[in-house]
């Protein structure tokens, strides 16, 4: 099967021990960037996947962000997806009596309640510093200028996770994703988007490549329906169980460059 272009999940998939970019890595996704794109997609935002872009010599590339929610070429929104801000009050007036960390991103901006543990864990592995902004705020500016979450991300003990993902799986299931990345993290996205969505949408509008031609690297849950649609998809060896079911291939695991050491055999 040829491999005409290459998409990759980051977190867990291709960063090393300490949330960085090996050498090795670096040096094999830049041996193959002129000869095939290169397309990291991720549940993050922009300007955490852009010195990782810059690393990797592939600025030139689309990014594919929040699990396709939004999707930039040339740094320029070419689709965009969000939850309306009245579903976010909602889940902020359940927050009332309860103890969860709700962040809350659009484009490039990321607005947090206080610079809790919950923050600073995700500033330290994203390496992007939130505005810390009340929740109730952002809902008002955002209902002005229409704009809305491009993802929401609910982080607290597990026993407060239950409970929110219990609230908004019984309330919003038309009209949000729930993903459980984590014991004590939900990841929440438009309903209608997906990793494998974004990847049709830039075939079909941007490369013209089949997608029996693209070859894919996951781990979560989150990148199964991509997995299963693209020509070669590969899981690392660290990959939740159903992932690696499903996988064409494993690889070694992300913390072992497993994506660069599939692309040294194969590419």
């Amino acid at each position: 099967m040829p491999h005409s272009i290459l998409f990759s999940d980051i977190d867990g998939t291709l960063l090393n021990p300490e949330r960085e970019l090996s050498e090795l890595t670096i040096s094999e996704i830049r041996r193959i960037k002129d000869q095939i794109p290169v397309i990291l997609i991720s549940s993050r935002m922009p300007s955490a996947m852009t010195h990782l872009q810059e690393e990797l010599g592939i600025t030139n590339q689309p990014l594919i962000c929040y699990n396709g929610g939004l999707i930039l070429i040339n740094k320029k929104s070419v689709h965009s997806s969000f939850i309306t801000p009245d579903i976010i009050e909602e889940l902020h007036h359940f927050n009332t009596n309860q103890n969860i960390h709700i962040s809350v991103y659009h484009n490039d901006d990321w607005y947090v309640p206080e610079m809790d543990y919950w923050a600073n864990r995700e500033a330290n592995n994203t390496k992007v510093t939130p505005v810390v902004k009340p929740l109730q705020q952002v809902i008002q500016q955002w209902k002005t200028e229409s704009k809305g979450a491009h993802k929401i991300m609910c982080m607290g003990e597990e026993a407060h996770i239950d409970r929110a993902y219990t609230f908004l799986e019984h309330n919003f299931s038309e009209q949000l994703h729930l993903y459980r990345s984590k014991p004590t993290y939900i990841e929440i996205a438009n309903k209608n988007i997906s990793k494998l969505t974004a990847i049709e949408m830039l075939l079909n509008t941007h490369y013209k490549i089949p997608i029996s031609e693209v070859l894919a690297f996951g781990d979560n849950y989150n990148d199964i329906d991509m997995l299963k649609a693209v020509g070669t998809g590969v899981a690392v060896a660290n990959a939740k169980p159903e992932t690696l079911r499903i996988a064409d291939a494993i690889t070694l695991s992300g913390k072992e460059d497993g994506v660069a050491t599939y692309i040294k055999n194969n590419i």
